[in-house]
């Protein structure tokens, strides 16, 4: 064995969450994605423009802000409220009930697949007691 290999005594740094890192990409792409809906219904000036601003950014901001939460508790839910409401955005600029939906399938698949990553990084650091560092 070589001596970088973890069963040769050295510890493996203990890696971050997986669910965390998934959903809070989620997040600020779908912040991206609303700032650039907001910019489209600016151009076919489907409101007033202050109305669209105010809805718009302050969406793009709660979805940054909650990327920053996503941990704590409570966090997923509000994700999860969210995509509902950018889903809802689809009322105003009709293409955001298609691109939400992509949205909410990536949370939904970012969920499943950090829990995932997340236990089964759990059963090894239980299988391999020392291997895993702080």
């Amino acid at each position: 064995m070589s001596s970088t290999d973890p069963g040769a005594g050295q510890a493996v740094r203990r890696k971050r969450a997986a669910k965390p890192q998934f959903t809070q990409m989620i997040l600020v792409l779908e912040a991206v994605l609303v700032f650039f809906a907001t910019l489209v219904a600016y151009g076919l000036r489907l409101a007033e423009p202050a109305a669209i601003w105010w809805v718009g950014g302050s969406m793009s901001v709660v979805l940054l802000l909650l990327s920053g939460f996503v941990a704590r508790p409570g966090g997923y839910l509000a994700g999860s409220i969210a995509q509902v409401l950018v889903v809802a955005a689809g009322i105003f600029v009709p293409t955001m009930y298609a691109i939400g939906g992509l949205f909410v399938v990536l949370w939904v698949v970012a969920l499943y697949l950090g829990n995932k990553i997340d236990r089964e990084r759990a059963e090894y650091d239980a299988a391999h007691p020392g291997a895993v560092g702080p």
